[in-house]
């Protein structure tokens, strides 16, 4: 089954894959096959996740004629990522300019897709792009540059295997398999570091009770019932507006801070100088921008707040945070500092705790990941412990140990995710950030595997005897009688 949908579609994906035989130089295989314990052939990367992230990263591999490479979600197919299934905005929040997997091939940007299915007046009319739309792009994008993926499939553990990675695979049905590969890149999303986070007194509530923003959801169920949201940021403020449009009678989001944040730091930095260079700063300076940028956290847009403030239903509460919850009744009762509140449902916007341990993948070195905190003490205006336990990653985006020698085979992992934003600043898991943070992954990926084989290719070089020219001398002309 394929995406390629309408004629107009299939001759939109035969112009891309014309584009892309025209700009594929150097076309030329280069990387040499290994040898699998098994007797097979290892893998040279696999990569953990195929959403956008995962789908770029298998683009810019396969571009670099790194082709002998797998992708594997745990998702169904089409159903990778959040968009069909937790983002619950009607649009990408992004400006619909961005462009992102496309990796700077005009034809296979969202803008071709969409006039292809749509018409150009129908994108010249867009102010933002559906989210349903863009999980059939990404879907559409996957079948022309002809990634493969593995859908339906869990990561369950990764562990040394002399040069290489012993990857362990379970399927949907829970039969378990192993692949081995050279390299591994942990494009695994929001919580691909972690879990999504809560306050422990609100998940030591009965889950009928209880959810994340980025749970399973029954929305209908709250019609007629009060619902308590914490968190002012986008994402609570979407799962807010669902609650209100399924018929909620009241929906009351809770803001810690005295006012909600307008401001959205991640359209600050889209220019070339950041998203190509900020990773190559001193870590003071790092630290710095990015303690910034993510105290600030990411701001809602107007129609996100015009979403929810339509409703009569819905209140915001400025400065007033939770500080505990019981059960009270059929409901929760939530203590605040302006006292206590009833409610029947509650929901968490509290984004993510960064915590490799609680990682089943990650159980062999999780221990070993260093992270901010190991790395840099920054002055004592700019702490926050929350930010120290991101892992800090190497120029490749490679896992480094926290203690040398204890576990060295983490550098042959590369995370491609949120967790990267210490490290990187805007990278894997942004769209305006992909067109430079997936050739600066690529290259670090494919820098390894040629430095891994230079005995192979300097062999390759001195055997190299491919004449181009034959020394020829016309024949000398005839005299004529």
């Amino acid at each position: 089954m394929t995406a390629l949908g309408s004629p107009a579609l299939q001759r939109l994906a035969a112009h891309a894959r014309e584009d892309l035989a025209r700009i594929a130089h150097p076309a030329r295989p280069w990387v040499p096959p290994h040898a699998a314990p098994d007797g097979g052939t290892a893998l040279d990367v696999l990569v953990v996740g195929a959403g956008q992230c995962g789908l770029a990263t298998g683009f810019g591999l396969m571009r670099a004629q790194v082709s002998n490479i797998l992708l594997v979600d745990a998702a169904p197919r089409g159903l990778e990522g959040p968009w069909l299934t937790y983002a619950r905005m009607p649009t990408l929040r992004s400006p619909k300019e961005f462009t992102g997997p496309d990796l700077d091939v005009p034809s296979l940007t969202y803008q071709s897709w969409h006039e292809a299915r749509y018409g150009a007046e129908h994108w010249q009319a867009l102010d933002r792009i559906p989210r349903e739309d863009w999980a059939a792009y990404l879907l559409w994008l996957r079948d022309v540059i002809a990634v493969p993926v593995l859908n339906d499939t869990q990561v369950t553990g990764i562990a040394p295997a002399g040069e290489l990675l012993a990857v362990t695979l379970r399927d949907a049905a829970g039969a378990e398999s192993l692949r081995y590969a050279r390299r591994v890149v942990l494009a695994t999303g929001q919580d691909g570091m972690g879990r999504w986070s809560m306050p422990d007194f609100v998940a030591a509530l009965p889950p009928a009770l209880r959810a994340h923003t980025a749970d399973a959801i029954d929305f209908a169920a709250l019609r007629g019932r009060r619902v308590a949201v914490l968190g002012a940021g986008a994402s609570a403020m979407d799962n807010a507006a669902m609650a209100l449009e399924a018929g909620a009678a009241e929906v009351h989001l809770f803001c810690r801070r005295a006012e909600p944040q307008l401001v959205q730091p991640y359209l600050w930095l889209t220019f070339a100088g950041f998203l190509r260079h900020a990773s190559e700063l001193e870590d003071s300076w790092r630290w710095r921008m990015m303690q910034h940028i993510l105290g600030l956290r990411e701001g809602f847009p107007q129609p996100t707040w015009d979403r929810c403030a339509r409703h009569a239903g819905f209140t915001l509460h400025n400065g007033r945070p939770w500080t505990g919850a019981r059960v009270a009744g059929d409901g929760v009762e939530i203590d605040t500092p302006q006292g206590p509140f009833q409610a029947d449902f509650l929901i968490c916007g509290t984004g993510i705790e960064m915590n490799p341990a609680l990682r089943p993948e990650l159980a062999l070195c999780a221990h070993n990941i260093a992270r901010w905190a190991d790395r840099y003490t920054p002055p004592e205006a700019e702490r926050n412990e929350r930010l120290g336990r991101f892992p800090y990653l190497g120029p490749d985006y490679a896992l480094q140990e926290r203690v040398a020698g204890e576990t060295p085979w983490i550098t042959r992992l590369h995370v491609f995710s949120i967790a990267a934003t210490m490290s990187f600043g805007a990278s894997g898991s942004s769209i305006n950030a992909m067109t430079t943070a997936v050739p600066k992954l690529v290259s670090g990926l494919t820098g390894a595997l040629f430095r891994e084989d230079l005995e192979h290719h300097w062999a390759s070089l001195r055997a190299w005897d491919m004449p181009q020219a034959v020394l020829r001398r016309p024949e000398p002309a005839r005299a004529t009688a």
